[in-house]
């Protein structure tokens, strides 16, 4: 899939007042500083699309872009080790779980982790919160640029072998990528295009 257009539509912290078009939303969260935002820029091509910044948990609000203007692409804040304080962070988790557990729009998730590190209990316990929840979602992992293939290969082994020994059956689909590189590009937006043709089949029937 190409992207041709990639338009910032709203930022808001209420489920509520998200876009009321039935487009399909793909929603991008990790923890903090996993890269989201560089990812967001070199998915879409676009280095000033997604704000970045050298301070974990910048994005603290629900932001919609609208691709190709058929489908939004959904940018989260970051859940986890973000400097803010208790009150502003107990608020932006309860609107990332009611986007979730309420936005009928949402196709997939993207869940970004960074592969430099084993694996974190808090990246599990939210992929097993999406799997409690029923949300579609896959692996993102981030900055592969970063380590040797060999200690990548490592590191996805240890996410694999830990989520199997728990409630999983086998390893949810995950995806490799580099921003820097532009590694995993290609196959992220040709599984998005791939979803988006089904839907708009169906649609169409």
């Amino acid at each position: 899939m190409k992207i041709n257009t990639a338009e910032f539509i709203i930022s808001n912290s209420d489920v509520k007042k998200c876009p009321k078009d039935n487009l399909p939303e793909y929603a991008f969260i990790g923890r903090s500083n996993v890269g989201k935002s560089s990812l967001i820029n070199m998915l879409t091509n676009n280095k000033n699309l997604a704000k970045t910044s050298a301070r974990p948990g910048k994005t603290q609000l629900i932001n919609h872009f609208k691709i190709n203007s058929n489908w939004y692409l959904v940018d989260l804040p970051g859940y986890g080790y973000a400097k803010v304080s208790k009150t502003t962070k107990e608020k932006f988790q309860k609107f990332i779980t009611e986007y979730f557990e309420k936005r009928e729009q949402l196709v997939c998730a993207f869940v970004l982790i960074d592969i430099r590190h084993e694996a974190q209990k808090i990246d599990l316990e939210f992929i097993n919160y999406l799997g409690e929840a029923q949300v579609p979602f896959c692996i993102v992992f981030t900055k592969a640029d970063k380590i040797t293939e060999k200690k990548a290969e490592e590191n996805i082994a240890a996410y694999r072998e830990k989520l199997l020994t728990g409630d999983w059956e086998e390893m949810p689909k995950y995806f490799v990528t580099s921003s820097s590189k532009s590694v995993g590009r290609e196959a992220l937006l040709e599984y998005i295009g791939e979803i988006n043709k089904e839907i708009f089949n169906r649609q169409g029937a």
